[in-house]
C-alpha cells in the first residue's frame, strides 16, 4: 500500500470533504508549527509574543499545539509580533 492509497482508505479520496477536513487541519498543524519554530528562532517565550499582541501565554501554547483555530486578526498580530508576513503562492500539485 503507497502512501496516497493510504490517505485515501483512512481519510477518503482526494477532493472528497473528509479528506479536504484532513488536509486543512493538516495544513493548520504545520503552520502552528512553523510559528513555534520562528518564535523559537528569534528567542523569544511564549509569555513575550503574548505580552506584544496583548494575550496571554496559555493562548500562545494552545495556538502552538493546535488546540485552538485561531482568528485571522490574531494569525497576523503574531505574523507582526514574530517579524513575519503572509506571501500567497499557488498550492503545491503532486500527480
Amino acid at each position: 500500500m503507497n502512501l496516497e492509497d493510504f490517505f485515501a482508505q483512512k481519510y477518503g479520496e482526494k477532493g472528497s470533504p473528509t479528506r479536504l477536513e484532513f488536509e486543512r487541519k493538516a495544513a493548520a498543524c504545520h503552520l502552528a508549527q512553523k510559528l513555534k519554530d520562528e518564535r523559537r528562532k528569534l528567542k523569544l517565550t511564549q509569555s513575550q509574543v503574548a505580552e506584544r499582541i496583548h494575550s496571554q501565554k496559555q493562548f500562545i501554547s494552545r495556538i502552538e499545539n493546535g488546540d485552538v483555530d485561531v482568528q485571522l486578526s490574531t494569525f497576523l498580530a503574531i505574523l507582526d509580533a514574530l517579524g513575519l508576513s503572509v506571501v500567497f503562492a499557488p498550492k503545491a500539485t503532486t500527480t
